[in-house]
Protein backbone atom coordinates (compact mmCIF):
# COMPACT_ATOMS: atom_id res chain seq x y z
CA UNK A 1 0.00 0.00 0.00
CA UNK A 2 1.84 3.49 -1.18
CA UNK A 3 1.32 6.61 -0.37
CA UNK A 4 0.96 8.71 -4.17
CA UNK A 5 0.18 12.07 -2.70
CA UNK A 6 1.27 15.58 -3.53
CA UNK A 7 3.50 15.42 -0.54
CA UNK A 8 5.30 12.65 -1.75
CA UNK A 9 6.48 14.86 -4.35
CA UNK A 10 10.05 14.94 -3.36
CA UNK A 11 13.11 13.03 -4.01
CA UNK A 12 13.62 11.62 -0.54
CA UNK A 13 10.08 10.30 -0.73
CA UNK A 14 8.83 8.71 -3.71
CA UNK A 15 12.08 8.31 -6.12
CA UNK A 16 13.52 6.69 -3.25
CA UNK A 17 10.42 4.52 -2.25
CA UNK A 18 10.35 2.86 -5.64
CA UNK A 19 14.01 2.44 -5.36
CA UNK A 20 13.64 1.07 -2.18
CA UNK A 21 11.13 -1.53 -2.96
CA UNK A 22 12.97 -2.70 -5.58
CA UNK A 23 15.14 -4.18 -3.34
CA UNK A 24 12.37 -5.92 -1.59
CA UNK A 25 11.17 -7.47 -4.85
CA UNK A 26 14.66 -8.60 -6.12
CA UNK A 27 13.89 -10.99 -2.49
CA UNK A 28 10.50 -12.41 -4.03
CA UNK A 29 10.19 -15.91 -5.38
CA UNK A 30 7.41 -17.88 -7.41
CA UNK A 31 6.02 -18.81 -3.52
CA UNK A 32 5.32 -15.04 -3.17
CA UNK A 33 2.68 -13.23 -4.11
CA UNK A 34 2.14 -9.36 -4.81
CA UNK A 35 -0.51 -6.51 -5.11
CA UNK A 36 -0.16 -2.81 -5.10
CA UNK A 37 -2.81 -0.69 -3.75
CA UNK A 38 -2.02 3.36 -4.12
CA UNK A 39 -3.56 6.19 -2.59
CA UNK A 40 -3.77 9.66 -3.36
CA UNK A 41 -7.64 11.55 -3.25
CA UNK A 42 -8.95 8.12 -3.47
CA UNK A 43 -7.41 4.61 -3.38
CA UNK A 44 -6.65 2.09 -5.84
CA UNK A 45 -5.54 -1.16 -7.28
CA UNK A 46 -2.60 -0.19 -9.72
CA UNK A 47 -1.51 -4.26 -9.48
CA UNK A 48 -3.53 -7.41 -9.03
CA UNK A 49 -1.73 -10.39 -7.55
CA UNK A 50 0.97 -11.16 -9.49
CA UNK A 51 3.43 -13.83 -8.56
CA UNK A 52 6.43 -12.83 -7.30
CA UNK A 53 8.51 -14.81 -10.23
CA UNK A 54 7.06 -11.84 -12.48
CA UNK A 55 9.43 -9.56 -11.13
CA UNK A 56 9.29 -7.29 -14.65
CA UNK A 57 5.73 -6.86 -13.93
CA UNK A 58 6.26 -5.86 -10.45
CA UNK A 59 9.00 -3.24 -11.19
CA UNK A 60 6.99 -1.82 -14.44
CA UNK A 61 3.90 -1.19 -11.73
CA UNK A 62 5.85 0.55 -9.55
CA UNK A 63 8.12 2.64 -11.90
CA UNK A 64 4.78 4.05 -13.10
CA UNK A 65 3.91 5.41 -9.84
CA UNK A 66 3.89 9.61 -10.09
CA UNK A 67 2.89 11.58 -7.26
CA UNK A 68 -0.13 14.05 -7.41
CA UNK A 69 -3.45 15.07 -4.82
CA UNK A 70 -4.43 14.84 -1.37
CA UNK A 71 -3.95 12.15 0.88
CA UNK A 72 -7.09 9.40 1.75
CA UNK A 73 -4.49 7.21 4.14
CA UNK A 74 -8.21 5.32 5.40
CA UNK A 75 -9.37 4.90 2.06
CA UNK A 76 -6.03 3.37 1.00
CA UNK A 77 -5.92 1.07 4.70
CA UNK A 78 -9.19 -0.34 3.81
CA UNK A 79 -8.65 -1.09 0.23
CA UNK A 80 -5.02 -2.92 1.24
CA UNK A 81 -6.92 -4.85 3.96
CA UNK A 82 -10.01 -5.98 1.86
CA UNK A 83 -7.23 -7.29 -0.89
CA UNK A 84 -5.53 -8.92 1.81
CA UNK A 85 -8.17 -10.91 3.06
CA UNK A 86 -9.25 -12.03 -0.13
CA UNK A 87 -6.17 -13.54 -1.15
CA UNK A 88 -5.36 -14.68 2.30
CA UNK A 89 -3.23 -17.64 2.45
CA UNK A 90 -4.01 -19.93 5.36
CA UNK A 91 -0.68 -20.83 7.06
CA UNK A 92 1.43 -18.37 5.37
CA UNK A 93 2.79 -15.02 6.16
CA UNK A 94 0.06 -12.12 4.89
CA UNK A 95 1.20 -8.94 5.41
CA UNK A 96 0.76 -4.95 4.43
CA UNK A 97 3.49 -3.35 4.10
CA UNK A 98 2.16 1.03 4.00
CA UNK A 99 4.91 3.19 2.55
CA UNK A 100 4.23 6.58 3.11
CA UNK A 101 5.37 10.37 5.06
CA UNK A 102 2.55 9.85 7.35
CA UNK A 103 0.41 13.00 6.52
CA UNK A 104 -3.02 11.60 6.33
CA UNK A 105 -5.35 14.90 5.56
CA UNK A 106 -8.50 13.36 3.87
CA UNK A 107 -11.03 10.96 5.63
CA UNK A 108 -9.78 9.17 8.87
CA UNK A 109 -6.92 10.87 9.73
CA UNK A 110 -6.60 11.67 13.08
CA UNK A 111 -4.25 9.01 15.28
CA UNK A 112 -7.45 7.56 17.17
CA UNK A 113 -9.05 7.33 13.76
CA UNK A 114 -5.84 5.44 11.74
CA UNK A 115 -5.78 2.65 15.11
CA UNK A 116 -9.52 1.60 15.13
CA UNK A 117 -8.61 0.75 11.47
CA UNK A 118 -6.42 -1.47 11.82
CA UNK A 119 -7.21 -2.75 15.27
CA UNK A 120 -10.44 -4.13 13.40
CA UNK A 121 -8.42 -5.79 11.13
CA UNK A 122 -5.66 -7.50 13.15
CA UNK A 123 -7.45 -10.54 14.35
CA UNK A 124 -8.14 -11.27 10.65
CA UNK A 125 -4.37 -12.82 10.44
CA UNK A 126 -3.55 -9.94 8.33
CA UNK A 127 0.01 -8.31 9.60
CA UNK A 128 1.18 -4.53 9.12
CA UNK A 129 4.54 -3.39 8.50
CA UNK A 130 4.98 0.23 8.10
CA UNK A 131 7.35 2.66 6.01
CA UNK A 132 8.20 6.28 6.90
CA UNK A 133 10.02 8.39 4.23
CA UNK A 134 10.59 12.04 3.89
CA UNK A 135 11.07 14.74 6.59
CA UNK A 136 9.45 18.52 7.17
CA UNK A 137 5.26 16.99 7.19
CA UNK A 138 6.89 13.31 9.23
CA UNK A 139 4.02 11.82 10.85
CA UNK A 140 6.06 9.24 12.83
CA UNK A 141 3.56 9.28 15.71
CA UNK A 142 0.80 7.69 13.14
CA UNK A 143 3.24 5.53 11.71
CA UNK A 144 4.07 4.03 14.91
CA UNK A 145 0.57 4.14 16.34
CA UNK A 146 -0.69 2.05 13.01
CA UNK A 147 2.02 -0.68 13.72
CA UNK A 148 1.60 -1.31 17.32
CA UNK A 149 -1.96 -1.56 17.03
CA UNK A 150 -1.93 -3.71 13.54
CA UNK A 151 0.35 -6.12 14.95
CA UNK A 152 3.52 -5.64 12.89
CA UNK A 153 6.56 -2.99 13.08
CA UNK A 154 7.95 0.48 11.65
CA UNK A 155 11.01 1.66 10.38
CA UNK A 156 12.16 4.68 9.32
CA UNK A 157 13.96 4.76 5.55
CA UNK A 158 15.83 7.94 4.23
CA UNK A 159 18.88 6.51 2.39
CA UNK A 160 19.53 3.56 -0.02
CA UNK A 161 21.97 2.26 2.60
CA UNK A 162 19.16 2.39 4.88
CA UNK A 163 16.61 0.79 2.76
CA UNK A 164 19.27 -2.28 2.40
CA UNK A 165 19.31 -2.79 5.72
CA UNK A 166 15.60 -2.50 5.89
CA UNK A 167 14.30 -4.44 3.12
CA UNK A 168 17.11 -6.43 2.38
CA UNK A 169 19.12 -7.55 4.77
CA UNK A 170 16.49 -7.37 8.15
CA UNK A 171 13.21 -7.66 6.51
CA UNK A 172 13.26 -11.57 5.56
CA UNK A 173 14.01 -11.81 9.19
CA UNK A 174 11.28 -9.65 10.91
CA UNK A 175 8.34 -10.65 8.32
CA UNK A 176 7.95 -14.17 9.91
CA UNK A 177 6.10 -13.28 12.85
CA UNK A 178 7.18 -16.48 15.49
CA UNK A 179 5.52 -14.45 18.47
CA UNK A 180 2.76 -11.91 18.68
CA UNK A 181 1.48 -9.97 21.99
CA UNK A 182 5.05 -10.00 23.28
CA UNK A 183 5.36 -8.87 27.06
CA UNK A 184 8.51 -8.42 29.30
CA UNK A 185 8.24 -7.55 33.29
CA UNK A 186 11.32 -6.88 34.89
CA UNK A 187 10.94 -7.02 38.70
CA UNK A 188 14.16 -5.62 41.05
CA UNK A 189 15.21 -7.02 43.85
CA UNK A 190 14.98 -4.23 46.73
CA UNK A 191 17.91 -5.39 48.94
CA UNK A 192 19.77 -4.45 45.94
CA UNK A 193 18.27 -1.96 44.02
CA UNK A 194 17.07 1.31 45.52
CA UNK A 195 15.51 2.71 42.48
CA UNK A 196 15.44 1.81 38.65
CA UNK A 197 14.27 3.55 35.47
CA UNK A 198 13.37 2.10 31.73
CA UNK A 199 15.50 3.98 29.14
CA UNK A 200 13.02 4.85 26.16
CA UNK A 201 9.89 2.65 25.22
CA UNK A 202 7.48 4.96 27.62
CA UNK A 203 5.04 5.08 25.20
CA UNK A 204 5.39 0.79 25.35
CA UNK A 205 4.45 0.55 28.91
CA UNK A 206 1.71 -1.76 30.53
CA UNK A 207 0.01 -1.89 33.92
CA UNK A 208 1.30 -4.60 36.00
CA UNK A 209 -2.07 -6.02 35.95
CA UNK A 210 -2.18 -6.11 32.19
CA UNK A 211 1.21 -8.55 32.05
CA UNK A 212 -1.23 -11.69 32.25
CA UNK A 213 -3.98 -9.93 30.56
CA UNK A 214 -4.56 -12.28 27.36
CA UNK A 215 -6.99 -9.69 25.57
CA UNK A 216 -4.11 -7.10 26.08
CA UNK A 217 -2.20 -6.35 22.81
CA UNK A 218 1.24 -5.87 22.58
CA UNK A 219 4.30 -6.23 20.22
CA UNK A 220 5.31 -9.04 17.72
CA UNK A 221 8.64 -10.18 16.95
CA UNK A 222 9.59 -11.81 13.72
CA UNK A 223 12.05 -14.85 13.16
CA UNK A 224 15.29 -12.42 13.40
CA UNK A 225 14.34 -10.07 15.23
CA UNK A 226 16.38 -8.63 18.54
CA UNK A 227 14.82 -6.31 21.16
CA UNK A 228 17.01 -4.61 23.31
CA UNK A 229 15.58 -2.61 26.62
CA UNK A 230 17.99 -0.80 28.63
CA UNK A 231 17.58 -0.27 31.95
CA UNK A 232 19.45 2.11 34.69
CA UNK A 233 19.42 1.04 38.55
CA UNK A 234 20.74 2.90 41.53
CA UNK A 235 21.81 0.84 44.17
CA UNK A 236 20.91 1.01 47.77
CA UNK A 237 23.77 2.30 48.90
CA UNK A 238 23.97 5.34 46.49
CA UNK A 239 22.26 8.64 47.11
CA UNK A 240 20.89 10.19 44.51
CA UNK A 241 18.97 13.32 43.32
CA UNK A 242 16.60 11.44 40.73
CA UNK A 243 14.61 9.24 43.43
CA UNK A 244 11.51 10.21 44.12
CA UNK A 245 8.58 8.12 45.39
CA UNK A 246 7.01 7.76 41.91
CA UNK A 247 10.41 5.48 41.14
CA UNK A 248 10.86 3.70 44.33
CA UNK A 249 10.19 0.09 44.43
CA UNK A 250 7.13 -1.44 45.84
CA UNK A 251 7.09 -4.57 48.23
CA UNK A 252 7.51 -7.72 45.52
CA UNK A 253 8.37 -11.09 45.64
CA UNK A 254 12.35 -10.48 47.48
CA UNK A 255 11.03 -8.40 50.15
CA UNK A 256 8.25 -10.85 51.37
CA UNK A 257 10.28 -13.83 51.17
CA UNK A 258 11.21 -15.69 54.67
CA UNK A 259 14.80 -16.77 53.63
CA UNK A 260 18.23 -15.51 51.80
CA UNK A 261 17.86 -17.31 49.18
CA UNK A 262 17.30 -14.53 46.59
CA UNK A 263 20.12 -12.04 48.05
CA UNK A 264 22.19 -12.90 44.65
CA UNK A 265 19.41 -12.16 42.30
CA UNK A 266 19.45 -8.85 41.48
CA UNK A 267 16.06 -9.11 38.73
CA UNK A 268 13.71 -11.77 38.11
CA UNK A 269 12.84 -11.27 34.23
CA UNK A 270 9.25 -12.88 32.88
CA UNK A 271 8.30 -12.94 29.23
CA UNK A 272 4.88 -13.56 28.71
CA UNK A 273 4.11 -14.35 24.43
CA UNK A 274 1.63 -16.25 22.46
CA UNK A 275 1.74 -18.34 19.13
CA UNK A 276 0.64 -16.12 15.70
CA UNK A 277 -1.71 -18.92 15.53
CA UNK A 278 -2.79 -18.76 19.43
CA UNK A 279 -5.04 -16.70 21.71
CA UNK A 280 -3.40 -17.87 24.99
CA UNK A 281 0.04 -16.96 26.31
CA UNK A 282 3.40 -18.78 27.76
CA UNK A 283 5.34 -17.79 29.79
CA UNK A 284 9.24 -17.74 30.60
CA UNK A 285 10.94 -16.38 33.62
CA UNK A 286 14.77 -15.75 33.94
CA UNK A 287 16.85 -14.89 37.10
CA UNK A 288 19.52 -11.97 36.51
CA UNK A 289 23.00 -13.10 38.85
CA UNK A 290 24.39 -9.58 40.95
CA UNK A 291 27.69 -9.18 38.53
CA UNK A 292 28.07 -5.70 38.75
CA UNK A 293 31.13 -4.42 36.39
CA UNK A 294 32.86 -1.15 35.16
CA UNK A 295 31.60 0.19 31.71
CA UNK A 296 35.46 -0.26 30.72
CA UNK A 297 34.71 -3.99 31.41
CA UNK A 298 31.44 -4.07 29.89
CA UNK A 299 30.94 -5.58 26.16
CA UNK A 300 31.64 -3.86 23.00
CA UNK A 301 27.34 -4.21 22.29
CA UNK A 302 27.06 -2.95 25.56
CA UNK A 303 28.71 -0.12 25.00
CA UNK A 304 27.65 1.06 21.83
CA UNK A 305 24.32 0.56 22.98
CA UNK A 306 25.00 2.85 26.02
CA UNK A 307 26.10 5.59 23.27
CA UNK A 308 23.34 5.31 20.88
CA UNK A 309 20.66 5.45 24.32
CA UNK A 310 22.86 8.67 25.54
CA UNK A 311 22.55 10.21 22.29
CA UNK A 312 18.57 9.72 22.60
CA UNK A 313 18.32 11.27 25.96
CA UNK A 314 20.74 14.24 24.57
CA UNK A 315 18.40 14.82 21.63
CA UNK A 316 15.43 15.27 24.23
CA UNK A 317 17.36 16.74 26.49
CA UNK A 318 16.41 14.49 29.31
CA UNK A 319 17.10 15.52 32.70
CA UNK A 320 18.03 12.63 33.84
CA UNK A 321 21.80 12.72 32.31
CA UNK A 322 24.79 14.83 33.29
CA UNK A 323 26.82 13.75 30.02
CA UNK A 324 25.82 16.37 27.86
CA UNK A 325 28.50 15.99 25.12
CA UNK A 326 28.67 14.19 22.30
CA UNK A 327 32.29 13.61 22.84
CA UNK A 328 31.11 11.16 25.14
CA UNK A 329 29.22 9.52 23.35
CA UNK A 330 31.33 8.95 19.95
CA UNK A 331 34.01 7.40 22.79
CA UNK A 332 31.49 4.97 23.93
CA UNK A 333 30.34 4.36 20.19
CA UNK A 334 33.48 3.55 18.84
CA UNK A 335 34.50 1.42 21.50
CA UNK A 336 31.84 -0.34 19.77
CA UNK A 337 32.81 -0.52 16.31
CA UNK A 338 34.52 -4.03 16.21
CA UNK A 339 31.50 -6.12 14.68
CA UNK A 340 29.92 -4.05 12.28
CA UNK A 341 30.10 -5.86 9.47
CA UNK A 342 27.22 -3.63 7.13
CA UNK A 343 28.46 -0.61 8.24
CA UNK A 344 25.34 0.79 10.49
CA UNK A 345 27.33 1.62 13.60
CA UNK A 346 30.29 3.82 11.83
CA UNK A 347 27.33 5.63 10.26
CA UNK A 348 25.57 5.88 13.72
CA UNK A 349 29.14 7.83 14.43
CA UNK A 350 28.90 10.19 11.66
CA UNK A 351 25.45 11.25 11.85
CA UNK A 352 26.97 11.93 15.78
CA UNK A 353 29.69 13.66 14.77
CA UNK A 354 27.54 15.75 12.00
CA UNK A 355 25.18 16.57 14.79
CA UNK A 356 25.43 20.73 15.45
CA UNK A 357 22.16 21.87 18.23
Amino acid sequence: MLDVSGSMNSSNKLPLLKSALKILVDELNVNDKVSLVVYAGAAGLVLPPTSGANKETILNAIENLSAGGSTAGGQGIKLAYKIAEENFIKGGNNRIILATDGDFNVGASSDRAMKDLVKDQRDNGVFLTCLGFGMGNYKDSKLETLAQNGNGNHAYIDTMQEAQKILGTEFFGTIYTIAKDVKIQVEFNPQLVKAYRLIGYENRLLANEDFKNDKKDAGDLGSGHNVTALYEIIPVDTESKYISEENALDPLKYTTSTTSQHQYELATVKLRYKKPNEDFSKVMLASVLNKPIHINEASEDFKFMSAVALFGMQLKQSEYIELKDKKTVIALAEQGLHNDPEGYRSEFVRLVKSYRK
